[in-house]
């Protein structure tokens, strides 16, 4: 109809026709072609036979790194109380974190001084960088940044350890995932005299933040390893002389019984899951500690450090 073709819709646009375009039949052909053939396992960076040949390839090269690698950032200590009781037990530090305008009462004045005195970096910042850095926000106006922990080799600390003045004392430490737990059992080996902790590389706590705060500082003093395989590690130290023995409730011999006195290995294991089926089948014997009472048993901290102070005494009396 005349004059209808000026009306919106009246007239098709180019390229709008319904059903098949000629050509059309191409336009996925890019999406259809081959991509190649599928690359080898160890190519593939997300694949598990690639990291076992990088893995390879590192301890080629020789001993496997043993620096835990910290994948959030470094490690902060938090809140008032515990940034002073750290800087007082000269736990390593980069850095001191006070928040803007804080009313600074002794526990701050202590802080900013010994860190001013150690040469530690103090940093004024806002309280937004400072919840950051804490997950629940009870960081109390103060952080202390603490540098990721260098671990010891295996093998250098059973050679430090036979090379000493007195027979070798080390813990390992089997199914400990809780950081107090590592921190208290590090500042027992300090007291009593011993040599060196060490800990698996998996499913293990490692030496953070708050193991640095529960062993008041021994960590910076006493040596602590990390093993790829706890089981193959302490066979290698049975064979260099040392004695594994285990803790359990249910052990074979008594503390009153055993001679602590001459090279041992002590495997504490969690007071939950106890020593696992291999490293208890390892041990040349499993330890348990006297008690009175309805106590079933002990934290694993604690057991250690009874242990430890026993082991002392006796050496005392040689």
């Amino acid at each position: 109809m005349a004059g209808n073709s000026q009306r919106k819709g009246a007239v098709r646009k180019t390229g709008s026709k319904k059903g098949q375009t000629a050509g059309s039949g191409g336009q996925r052909r890019r999406g259809l072609e081959g991509r190649g053939a599928t690359p080898k396992a160890e190519d593939r960076v997300y694949h598990a036979k690639h990291k076992k040949a990088k893995a390879a390839e590192r301890s080629s090269t020789g001993r496997p790194r043993t620096t835990r690698k910290s994948d959030d950032g470094p490690e902060y200590v938090l809140g008032r109380n515990p940034v002073v009781e750290c800087l007082r037990a000269d736990v390593p530090a980069t850095a001191l974190y006070v928040q803007t305008g804080l009313d600074a009462d002794d526990r701050v004045r202590e802080a900013v001084h010994t860190a001013g005195d150690r040469g530690i970096s103090i940093l004024e910042v806002g309280r937004p960088e400072l919840d950051r850095m804490s997950p629940n926000g009870m960081h109390q106006g103060l952080a202390l940044q603490v540098p990721e922990y260098k671990y010891a080799h295996p093998d250098d600390l059973m050679a430090d350890a036979l090379a000493s003045s007195s027979q070798p004392l080390l813990v390992a430490l089997d199914n400990i995932t809780d950081p107090r737990n590592l921190g208290a059992v590090v500042r027992s080996v300090a007291a009593f005299g011993g040599h060196g902790v060490l800990i698996p590389q998996r499913r293990s706590a490692g030496v953070t933040a708050v193991a640095w705060r529960t062993s008041a500082g021994a960590a910076a003093r006493l040596p602590i390893a990390q093993a790829p395989n706890l089981t193959r590690t302490l066979v290698a130290w049975a064979k260099a002389g040392a004695q594994i023995v285990g803790l359990d409730a249910g052990g074979d011999v008594t503390l009153d019984e055993y001679d602590g006195t001459g090279p041992v290995v002590v495997v504490v294991g969690s007071e939950g899951k106890g020593l696992s089926r291999l490293v208890r089948e390892t041990c040349d014997s499993v330890l348990s500690v006297p008690m009175a009472g309805d106590v079933e048993s002990l934290n694993a901290s604690v057991a250690a450090g009874v242990v430890l102070a026993e082991f002392a005494r006796q050496r005392r009396q040689v």
